[in-house]
């Protein structure tokens, strides 16, 4: 029988929480430079968000990008290759301030100049009202998502847990916004439903520490709350970066192999893993030393 080869040892002995303000202070820090990016830069909004005209065509031919932004000069195109081959074209024409039936008149402008010989693929026509709705719709989502995920904690543990759990996700999802404000990458309803898949991930990783904890209260009542906490970071410490890394292989092949669709979806993926990880195991724990120790073996 072959021996199972351990990438990290079963239990580590760290004694995390000696540096529980350290680890508060990064969080403090890297939430403001987040804060700070995403008001100074602001979010490269996608068509989604922002209105206006997303087409993807296709021609007979390697396409010939420069003739396409020059025939499409007068309406400020964003135009991009995709496949091997060359041939088929996105095409992002901002809505400026266009309501919705100058766009439908822009998009008919836009078919008459490209001509005939090219497939229409795929159109997508957002109006002003419907995109700022979605930024509504957006944000509504994610703040919900927080405080219901926060509630099940506090009903399945206790409000300091909660509360931790809730700053570590807020923390994640802010960090996660301020990444895509400093890269640039477009924030689309695809982006969107990676900040909600990483607010369940991150909340996942951080219920296996909190019950262990839980555990260890009750097994171990003679210990300080704090060395419990080691205790249980200690026991956890290989299944996390574990689970961490081979979530990380499958959402880097996405990252490589699933092309411009996906590239946003899976940056915030893999950026909110490694911040993920960090917030579940070292930023959430150490909110609980916040918090009289009555109130968390309560």
């Amino acid at each position: 029988m072959f021996k199972l080869i351990k990438l990290f040892p079963a239990e580590i002995h760290f004694n995390a929480m000696k540096y529980s303000k350290f680890f508060g202070g990064i969080a403090c820090i890297f939430i403001a430079l987040s804060i700070f990016t995403i008001a100074t830069k602001s979010l490269n909004y996608g068509i989604d968000f922002s209105g206006g005209v997303l087409m993807e065509i296709k021609t007979p031919t390697t396409a010939n990008i420069e003739k396409i932004r020059s025939d499409l000069k007068s309406f400020s195109p964003e135009i991009q290759s995709q496949g091997d081959t060359g041939d088929i074209v996105s095409i992002r024409l901002p809505q400026g301030n266009k309501d919705e039936a100058q766009i439908a008149s822009m998009l008919n402008e836009v078919k008459s100049i490209l001509g005939n010989k090219v497939e229409y693929r795929n159109t997508q026509i957002v109006g002003p009202k419907v995109g700022a709705d979605l930024i509504k719709s957006g944000i509504l989502a994610v703040v919900l998502s927080i405080l219901i995920i926060a509630i099940y904690i506090w009903a399945r543990f206790e409000l300091p847990f909660a509360i931790g759990a809730g700053i570590s996700l807020l923390h994640d999802v802010i960090l996660a916004i301020g990444m895509l404000a400093f890269t640039g990458l477009e924030f689309n309803l695809t982006t969107l439903a990676s900040l909600l898949t990483l607010a369940g991930y991150s909340i996942n990783d951080t219920v296996v520490i909190y019950d262990r904890i839980r555990t260890n209260l009750k097994l171990y009542r003679n210990k300080s709350v704090k060395d419990i906490i080691n205790l249980s970071i200690d026991t956890t410490f290989s299944r996390t970066v574990l689970t961490s890394l081979t979530t990380m292989f499958a959402v880097l092949a996405i990252f490589i192999f699933g092309g411009e669709v996906l590239r946003g979806f899976s940056a915030v993926m893999l950026f909110g893993i490694i911040v993920g990880t960090y917030s579940s195991m070292l930023l959430s724990t150490s909110i609980l030393l916040l918090f009289p120790e009555k109130r968390i073996r309560k």
